[in-house]
């Protein structure tokens, strides 16, 4: 018997554009698997809910050693959402999917094991003789650039849509902020956000969070500052 499709309404695909890590593993594993758990613990939450491929290209391993790291990254709490560099031979139903046509960025290095982090643009600067170091960025922070810090990060600009700053400690813009702003990401719950006019996507301080939908009306577009208070996230206009 054959069925008849009556049902005419099309199906909707929607388009996402989301900032992805890209992992690059490196031989022997343990040794990189040790500088990546040493990464995790000088910076809490940096692979929460973020998007990872992992890029295998030109490195000599099968299908068996592949899947053992992933599954040690898994035990780590780092879902892979792609394999970018794969051979045929290493990829399989049980890996994630090849992935390919990745806009080209800057190569990310892992700072030294007591270096704290900062993040430009997919660039990372270690300095080793500060625990956690103030970032100041003189230029607006633009679609798709991540911008991340231990320690405070002071914009003098915007950010705009699609971009993100993640702080250890507090956020200052001194511009309108359009993208996710995410402060005391160490677990620092006397962080703050400060900006001159909110229309963020996103704001959160220490795993508390908010999005555009949940501001109050008369917050959009002034100047606001926003702390947490016995696990509430709460905002007022500045001035």
């Amino acid at each position: 018997m054959t069925e008849v499709l009556t049902d005419t309404q099309p199906i909707r695909l929607k388009g996402r554009s989301f900032l992805a890590l890209v992992l690059t593993p490196e031989l022997p594993f343990s040794d990189w698997l040790t500088r990546l758990d040493s990464l995790a613990a000088r910076s809490a939450g940096f692979f929460l809910r973020r998007p990872i491929v992992l890029d295998i290209a030109g490195i000599d391993i099968d299908r068996e050693q592949l899947r053992d790291l992933l599954d040690q990254l898994g035990e780590r709490e780092i879902r892979i959402m792609g394999i970018e560099g794969g051979r045929p031979s290493q990829l399989g139903s049980d890996i994630p999917p090849a992935m390919a046509g990745g806009l080209p960025a800057s190569d990310l290095d892992a700072p030294g094991t007591d270096a704290p982090i900062a993040i430009v643009d997919g660039e990372i600067g270690n300095d080793a003789d500060k625990p956690a170091p103030s970032l100041m960025v003189t230029q607006p922070v633009r679609s798709g650039q991540s911008l991340m810090s231990e320690g405070d990060i002071t914009i003098v600009g915007s950010v705009a849509s699609g971009a993100e700053v993640v702080a250890g400690g507090s956020v200052h813009v001194y511009g309108t902020v359009r993208g996710r702003i995410a402060a005391g990401t160490t677990g620092n719950t006397s962080a703050r956000i400060f900006c001159r006019k909110l229309e963020a996507e996103l704001v959160a301080i220490a795993g508390f969070y908010k999005t555009s939908d949940d501001f109050e009306h008369e917050l959009r577009g002034q100047a606001v500052q926003l702390w947490l208070d016995n696990d509430s996230l709460l905002a007022e206009k500045l001035g």
